[in-house]
């Protein structure tokens, strides 16, 4: 197991941060999900040894998270989410820098330094002051300075925040290969939801400090109602009422098109119904493909109607 977390709760003065009751994860690939202030990066702070809980135990890599937070530090990089360069120092050294902070020795360090830009696509650049980089190749040295020291697990606060769409696809690409060729056992923390989509198997989802579902992201989605995509002729307000009713999630665009999340065990039969008892002539109906972000509005919407 990578991580078990159990009971694990962090509060600031009368604030409470992060109250989970539980979460494990086995290894592969895990996004973390979540509105900005959901608790995410107070998460990996806490699996980082950054901050010690309040209550609750948590192990990462077989370590106690309160007791062997330097021996956790050693095993795993850390991608954070604000720049981390030291002015003045060019790639390489800096690289090689954090390779010695992880307690490497200063040869090996500089080989690896030297190895690990070429595999982000830096190596042409490494010689160069990281100040004077673009916002695309400090993302790039960030995901450097993680991967220097052989890492088991890499954790990965927002890491294409400021990147144009190709620079994403090609970060994306490179934290699918670390998973996946590379063996190292990723968490991607975002609140961009194709990008965990995109890169992981597995997925939690956090809200206000709590956590609200984990799993694979094929489980999650199977745990969700049908999405279906309607045109209606009528009373469209109370068609959707009527659903809302029910239990099911509606939004429609400005163009007219209703985008609707069913209740788990409803279908295409119940809406039939609903346009019957509201006289709504359905002109256009589309089943569509469940995404990520399906889960993740439902299980956000379930919370809120909770509170």
């Amino acid at each position: 197991m990578v991580i078990e977390l159990e009971g694990i709760k962090v509060q600031f003065g009368k604030q409470i941060v992060l109250d989970l009751v539980g979460l494990s994860f086995e290894g592969g690939s895990m996004g973390l999900l979540g509105p900005n202030g959901a608790g995410k990066s107070t998460l990996l702070k806490t699996l980082l040894g950054f901050i010690t809980p309040d209550s609750g135990d948590g192990r990462v890599l077989g370590l106690d998270i309160r007791t062997q937070q330097m021996e956790i530090r050693r095993k795993i990089g850390y991608m954070p989410e604000n720049d981390c360069h030291i002015p003045g120092m060019n790639a390489v050294a800096f690289v090689a820098y954090a390779g010695e902070l992880a307690g490497m020795p200063p040869k090996d360090a500089m080989q690896r330094a030297h190895e690990i830009l070429f595999y982000v696509g830096l190596g042409e650049a490494r010689y160069r002051n990281v100040e004077t980089y673009s916002t695309g190749m400090k993302q790039r040295i960030k995901l450097a300075q993680a991967l220097v020291h052989d890492p088991q697990l890499i954790l990965l606060d927002e890491p294409t925040n400021g990147l144009d769409p190709k620079g994403r696809i090609e970060l994306l690409e490179l934290i699918r290969d670390i998973s996946t060729s590379k063996n190292v056992n990723v968490i991607l923390s975002s609140h961009l939801l194709p990008d965990v989509e995109w890169v992981c198997r597995d997925a939690a989802v956090i809200h206000k400090g709590k956590l609200l579902a984990s799993g694979t992201i094929a489980e999650l989605k199977r745990g969700t109602g049908a999405v279906f995509e309607c045109r209606v002729k009528g009373d469209s307000e109370g068609f959707i009422e009527q659903l809302k009713v029910l239990g099911c999630g509606c939004n429609m665009s400005d163009d007219g098109i209703i985008r609707i999340q069913m209740v788990e065990g409803l279908g295409s039969r119940s809406l039939l119904q609903a346009a019957f008892e509201r006289h709504v002539q359905i002109r256009h109906l589309v089943p569509l493909k469940q995404s990520l972000e399906d889960v993740f509005m439902q299980v956000i919407g379930e919370s809120n109607a909770n509170l």
